[in-house]
């Protein structure tokens, strides 16, 4: 739910991020994870933006991972193959505090072969950063804040700002998903209507594509198992041809 609702934040206000992460409001526009052929399992978290001159590659993650820094490596080679002639600026965000030194991992080194990449720890970031752009305030209760049941109030102060409504109901919606990750849900939803942001589209949209792709994680775990296919659909709910399809996502990405 997490990763769906970071994705439709950076999809949807790209030039708040890219004046966030890149110092100025361009237009960007999403290359689809195919483009640089990357399965679909690889590149749930993957988000990838670009403009005339560069590309911007996002990692939004709530865990730190050990394979995060060859990923970049990874991701930077195969967007140098598509795109030889633009820059790419890298940065793997992470939302929830944790005491793991693998946040603090900013590059990949294997023999002579060095590749350096831009970590951010949203618990780090000062509030006011987030406040200042529209596609940004849902980050803002994550931020370096001594309350974040009172930096939900000023959000949604910010929120009530926005002079799009239906901007409004999204943005709120995505700051009571991700608010979750440090306050109760009775004291989000006291703060922020649930009914609005229960009507919004957005909200159905990444709720949906949350319990989505726990189903596909489930059947992956399964397929990795040795369980059939025909059991995995009927254990998950998916069709034996969606289950299919993660399984040549599989193979196809064990012989690589």
């Amino acid at each position: 739910m997490y990763d769906n609702t970071c994705r439709f934040l950076a999809e949807n206000f790209s030039a708040d991020f890219a004046s966030w992460l890149m110092g100025e409001a361009i237009a960007l526009t999403e290359i689809e994870p195919s483009e640089l052929s990357l399965d679909p399992i690889r590149a749930d978290a993957l988000i990838l933006l670009q403009s005339e001159d560069s590309i911007l590659h996002i990692e939004f993650q709530t865990e730190p991972q050990k394979k995060i820094p060859f990923r970049m490596l990874d991701y930077r080679c195969r967007g140098h193959r598509r795109y030889p002639d633009k820059s790419m600026r890298q940065a793997v965000i992470y939302l929830q505090r944790t005491t793991s030194d693998l946040v603090y991992q900013t590059e990949f080194t294997l023999e002579r072969t060095h590749h350096e990449f831009d970590v951010i720890r949203l618990w780090e970031q000062p509030a006011s950063l987030f406040l200042q752009y529209p596609g940004l305030i849902p980050f803002a209760t994550l931020s370096d804040t001594p309350d974040s049941e009172a930096m939900l109030r000023q959000v949604a102060i910010a929120i009530d700002r926005i002079p799009d409504p239906t901007a409004q109901v999204s943005i709120s919606a995505a700051s009571a998903i991700l608010a979750g990750l440090k306050l109760d849900d009775n004291v989000v939803y006291q703060i922020l209507r649930r009914d609005i942001m229960e009507e919004s589209s957005v909200y159905r949209s990444i709720v949906a594509e949350g319990a989505a792709k726990a189903k596909r994680e489930i059947a992956v775990n399964l397929l990795q198992a040795g369980l059939a296919v025909s059991l995995i659909a009927s254990s998950t709910g998916l069709s034996i041809e969606e289950v299919e399809l993660l399984q040549q996502d599989l193979n196809t990405a064990s012989a690589a």
